[in-house]
């Protein structure tokens, strides 16, 4: 028997049997606990395994953006770009038609802006591109003398 002292001052009496069974059944849960536990048995595998089919990703922004005709959001588009225009961020703009001619590639006019953004971002090859676009998808527009004529200048 072992005596030990509380903080109020009794003696404590323990066996010492009663000790080393605490002491053994702690030892032997803590040599058996790591064949237990899944989570661990699967990292003790080596790397060289093949491994299974991983599931499709489920994160949508990091796949490409698929365009389908959908002039709604074309129109959308065509309307931030021209907000973008007015406050001077032509590389945004540039950004939003290109989206809006993606979305609806017969929307004349998102080409017309798409050739004034590229134009002012100092990028001619691309305004001249969009250019021709416009002049091709809108041949009778009132504008299309002038484009013809600043493209022939580009």
């Amino acid at each position: 028997m072992l005596g030990m002292r509380s903080p109020n001052g009794a003696i404590i009496e323990e066996k010492m049997s009663h000790r080393f069974q605490h002491f053994w059944l702690c030892g032997l849960l803590a040599l058996t606990l790591p064949w237990s536990c899944p989570a661990q048995s699967g990292a003790a595998k080596p790397q060289s395994q093949s491994k299974e089919a991983e599931p499709p990703e489920e994160d949508d922004s990091s796949k490409p953006t698929e365009y389908a005709f959908n002039p709604l959001q074309a129109e959308k588009e065509l309307q931030i770009g021209v907000f973008y225009m007015k406050k001077g961020s032509y590389a945004a703009a540039v950004k939003r038609f290109t989206e809006a001619t993606r979305w609806n590639p017969n929307m004349a006019d998102a080409y017309l802006r798409l050739g004034e953004a590229a134009e002012k971002f100092k990028d001619p090859k691309a305004a001249k591109e969009a250019y021709s676009k416009y002049v091709e998808l809108a041949p009778e527009a009132k504008n299309a003398p002038a484009i013809k004529k600043k493209l022939s200048k580009m």
